[in-house]
């Protein structure tokens, strides 16, 4: 970096954190802000507490649910066994998985259409199962038993609409077409080619030592001065191929550098821009941005925690 860039790089540091420590002072975000240029990190900072029981503080290398960003993982995944022939993305779900429990479904559905949300898949994966309590839900099998049973909610290709259900059923293809445990095929095959050595999907009663607590006001729009609550009981028992894992912000730098550089196989091409949320946790990744910076941003704390301040640095990095 020459020294022109990096007192530039210093100013639009200055603008931001103002604005970052006003945030935290007010409640309005706590975790971890990483910003890089040319794949090396040039600002990073933690705020606030990762345990607000215990008073533990983020730190740089604290873990963070990442929310719906490990649906990008999960794309990759479908994609690496396409590209080996394995399955056919433009094929039925059906040709694919010939007995998915629901065949009037996998008859109609594509496996693109799935990814792109157009399938028309819905369930809540947010439930419980009958008689037990989320905690219980461990497998993608115990989120798919949500609601594999339910009919298409409107005719596939004909709109889009979110489908974290969908998800779940790519999963569980993943495992049917590979062989392998979806979090393992994940940790070979996405992880560890990029180096990415502190993510993953914890059992809610095994997370290491130093995860983040996501602290929730109930609501997003809720009152700022509504009391923060530990989200724990809204938590599942192990994240899905829909979302929920973890990761750290050097960890989603070496994503950003590994899908750069082509080490994954069949990544998503350079300028990934992606988000996660839910009550407690919210994940903002942006890559190749103008003048090649990229940002991370993760937080503990109901969405838009993170993605206001992703987006306020991308503006202050703006020419």
């Amino acid at each position: 970096m020459t020294l022109t860039l990096a007192l530039l790089l210093v100013a639009q540091a200055q603008s931001w954190q103002v604005s970052l420590d006003s945030l935290a002072r007010l409640g309005q975000f706590s975790g971890v802000v990483l910003v890089a240029q040319g794949g090396a990190p040039q600002f990073e900072r933690a705020y606030g507490m990762a345990d607000r029981e215990s008073g533990r503080a983020n730190d740089l290398e604290t873990s963070f649910n990442l929310g719906s960003i490990n649906k990008l993982f999960t794309g990759v995944a479908i994609r690496q066994l396409a590209a080996a022939g394995k399955l056919n993305i433009d094929s039925s779900l059906a040709r694919a998985w010939p007995d998915y429990p629901n065949q009037d479904v996998a008859r109609r559905v594509t496996i693109r259409q799935i990814l792109e949300h157009r399938a028309g898949i819905q369930g809540n994966i947010f439930a419980a199962p009958p008689g037990k309590t989320r905690h219980d839900v461990v497998s993608l099998q115990d989120y798919f038993e949500l609601f594999k049973d339910q009919p298409l909610q409107f005719e596939p290709g004909s709109r889009q609409q979110y489908s974290n259900a969908g998800y779940i059923v790519l999963g569980l293809l993943i495992e049917k077409v590979s062989g392998e445990n979806y979090y393992e095929y994940v940790r070979r095959h996405i992880y560890e080619p990029a180096g990415m050595t502190q993510t993953g999907s914890w059992r809610i009663d095994r997370w290491p030592a130093n995860t983040a607590i996501g602290y929730t006001r109930g609501a997003q729009d809720a009152d700022p001065s509504t009391p923060l609550k530990p989200n724990t009981d809204f938590l599942p028992g192990k994240g899905s191929s829909a979302g929920g894992g973890y990761s750290t912000v050097h960890d989603l730098l070496r994503l950003v550098n590994a899908l750069r550089a082509g080490t994954i196989p069949a990544g998503p091409p350079p300028g990934v821009g992606i988000a996660g949320g839910a009550p407690g946790l919210n994940a903002a990744v942006e890559g190749d941005l103008r003048g090649g910076y990229d940002v991370i941003v993760l937080a503990n704390l109901d969405p838009p925690a993170a993605e206001r301040v992703a987006q306020l640095i991308r503006k202050a990095l703006a020419p």
